[in-house]
């Protein structure tokens, strides 16, 4: 399998058009070839390639700042002295300045397949700002880690965020790369874009179902994000930074388990499978112990439960992560009716709306978790319709 770095850089007919541009590229710590070499050096080292600036996500370029909402400056990098612009500092989008410093912006950032993920809605601020500024735009494709499957809450209305870019599920199963083509079309861009494919990538084929294992390390696309069993999970999981529950930050295992002081896990995992077990199926929840050392409950101890999705148990086409992390929340408030379960601070700077629903793109999921009568059916009418939907919607734009 090769990755659109890696295509690039081995085909001289890839990379005629750049010959004689200045060309930025928008990467992070993930951004590296086969072989393992990031793509700021390996771009650099390329005589057909003229690379003037670089820009980082959220997390920074070289994804060193562990909690969210914590902000990267400026810099220049200090090997090869070019700028590198945050656009999780001081701006979110592109400044008109930096714009100035290239012809061509290569995006190649390895993303998670989650609509929460701040990556894709950094792409399409930066296509925003190449359609304004007479730029153009290559995405360098990876892997979407979590494949093809749809998953939950189409973002709705005036729910528009840093982590919730457009009206998608939370599982949207594309490419970056094909989801810079839905976002020209969804928002009428006029823009030079162009995708850079991969080659023999299979999102259908086992055991990676997304993730080419054994072709590809795994290098974290951001500190959180450890693994390939993170990236499976993380569309439910992600959930639980709105909550007061642990997702695990301060463990090795962040994102894959969830849990708190105050409950008790074999009791959840028991109501969970009462309540929806056709919603368990292709995973196994494990009760555990953990003790996180920063974040949440940092430094107490916190029974709860771990999602296992990479043995003998692991189903990817039956496992739905948002139906499973949705069940741990009404399982929780049916043994805890007056459990605090909701944090209330600006999520992302997304202020007079609880972080739970900024998260899902409205408030349906909340409002069904605290409804007494509400039942996994009523769930399952709401977000079926809008898997359905995006499937449909999102056809035209698959490359692979």
């Amino acid at each position: 399998m090769k990755t659109g770095l890696d295509r690039l850089l081995s085909d001289p007919a890839l990379r005629a058009p750049l010959r004689g541009k200045r060309v930025a590229v928008l990467g992070h710590p993930a951004s590296v070839t086969a072989v393992l070499t990031h793509a700021m050096d390996a771009l650099a080292a390329c005589p057909d390639i003229q690379l003037t600036a670089a820009f980082g996500p959220q997390h920074g370029m070289r994804g060193d700042l562990q909690d969210n909402m914590m902000e990267t400056p400026d810099e220049t990098d200090p090997r090869l002295g070019i700028p590198v612009f945050s656009l999780y500092g001081e701006v979110r989008r592109p400044t008109d300045a930096s714009m100035q410093t290239f012809d061509v912006l290569l995006v190649d950032l390895q993303d998670l397949g989650c609509r929460i993920y701040t990556f894709i809605t950094t792409l399409l601020y930066v296509l925003e700002a190449a359609a304004e500024h007479g730029k153009t735009v290559w995405v360098l494709d990876r892997p979407n880690p979590a494949g093809r499957p749809v998953e939950g809450l189409t973002l709705r209305p005036g729910w528009e965020s840093f982590v919730g870019a457009g009206p998608m599920p939370m599982r949207h199963g594309l490419t970056l790369g094909e989801l810079g083509l839905w976002f020209i079309d969804r928002f009428k861009l006029d823009v030079d874009y162009r995708v850079i494919g991969m080659e023999g990538w299979e999102p259908e084929a086992g055991p990676g179902y997304g993730w080419p294992l054994l072709e590809r390390e795994w290098i974290n696309p951001s500190p959180n994000a450890p693994n390939v069993s993170m990236a499976r999970a993380y569309a439910g999981t992600v959930m639980l930074e709105g909550t007061t529950l642990s997702e695990g930050r301060g463990t090795t295992r962040p994102l894959e388990l969830f849990g708190a002081p105050d409950i008790d896990a074999r009791a959840v995992i028991a109501e969970m499978q009462a309540f929806a077990p056709q919603w368990l199926e292709g995973c196994v929840l494990r009760d555990i112990w953990f003790e996180p050392t920063f974040h949440k409950h940092v430094g107490t101890l916190c029974n709860g439960v771990q999602m296992h999705v990479a043995g003998p148990g692991y189903d990817h086409a039956a496992f739905r992560p948002w139906r499973v992390q949705a069940l741990a929340f009404k399982a929780i408030r049916r043994l805890y009716p007056d459990y605090e379960l909701w944090r209330d601070f600006p999520y992302e700077y997304a202020f007079g709306k609880l972080p739970i629903d900024v998260i899902n793109g409205g408030p349906g999921l909340r409002e069904w978790v605290d409804d007494a009568a509400a039942t996994p059916a009523d769930l399952d009418a709401m977000a079926g319709l809008d898997e359905a939907a995006w499937m449909t919607l999102r056809d035209p734009y698959l490359l692979y």
